[in-house]
């Protein structure tokens, strides 16, 4: 069962979400090579928590045409 710990994403303030993010990404790696089962678990939960946060909050991000399933099938393979 999921625990996530912290501040609930929708409460975080806009720079608290994004260094919140960035240290989640930065320590992904190393947590999926050498974190425990429950690590790892409470990673993913909290990763996808704040992620679907900033999906809330800036529903109209820019999206790159090349991280779409579209754009990439579109991309010659020397790109």
């Amino acid at each position: 069962m999921s625990m996530i710990t912290g501040i609930p994403g929708s409460e975080l303030s806009e720079a608290d979400l994004l260094r919140e993010l960035k240290h989640l990404h930065q320590t992904r790696h190393d947590t999926f090579l050498h974190g425990s089962p429950e690590a790892l678990r409470e990673h993913t939960a909290r990763t996808f928590e704040l992620e679907q946060e900033y999906v809330r909050r800036h529903p109209d991000r820019d999206v790159d045409p090349r991280r779409t399933r579209e754009g990439a099938r579109g991309e010659s393979q020397n790109a």
